[in-house]
């Protein structure tokens, strides 16, 4: 009798975990669209996406070939996204995504996408790790970003 009651714990287990991650991608992936509608429709409020100790960096390549790695505070980068939507909207400045994965890593969620900038004619690969925050609440925790000028 223990062998099947260790038996059934383990199918609950299972079940329980499998249901979890899908309820992570699913929140994920309801984030994500959200994410591109909001930039899309040049929204300020993409900001809000962001948890206020997100970790941003960026892979900028020149054309010399010079490679530079920026990182800058969340706090910052929420104003920035808000102050440039304006500049963004009057220059047709989007981006389409494509080839896009999610990766469960615990209670958070790895997106992977090929970003194509309509201004600048250029793909580079975004990720963002997707999780919850103090709240509960799903916001971006992370944005690894790659850039031309």
């Amino acid at each position: 009798m223990n062998l099947l009651r260790a038996f059934l714990c383990l199918v609950l287990f299972a079940g329980a975990a499998t249901a979890a991650a899908a309820s992570s991608q699913q929140r994920a992936e309801e984030l994500f669209e959200r994410y591109q509608a909001l930039a899309a429709a040049f929204d300020p409020a993409a900001a809000d996406l962001y948890a206020d100790d997100a970790v941003i960096t960026n892979r900028r390549t020149y054309p010399t070939g010079e490679v530079r790695e920026l990182s800058l505070p969340a706090g910052q980068y929420k104003e920035l996204v808000r102050a440039s939507m304006p500049l963004a909207k009057s220059r047709g400045d989007t981006n389409t995504y494509s080839d896009v994965e999610y990766a469960i890593e615990g209670d958070k969620v790895r997106v992977t996408a090929q970003r194509y900038s309509e201004l600048k004619k250029y793909t580079s690969t975004l990720v963002l790790v997707l999780g919850p925050g103090p709240d509960g609440s799903w916001q971006v925790l992370e944005e690894h970003s790659e850039s031309r000028p």
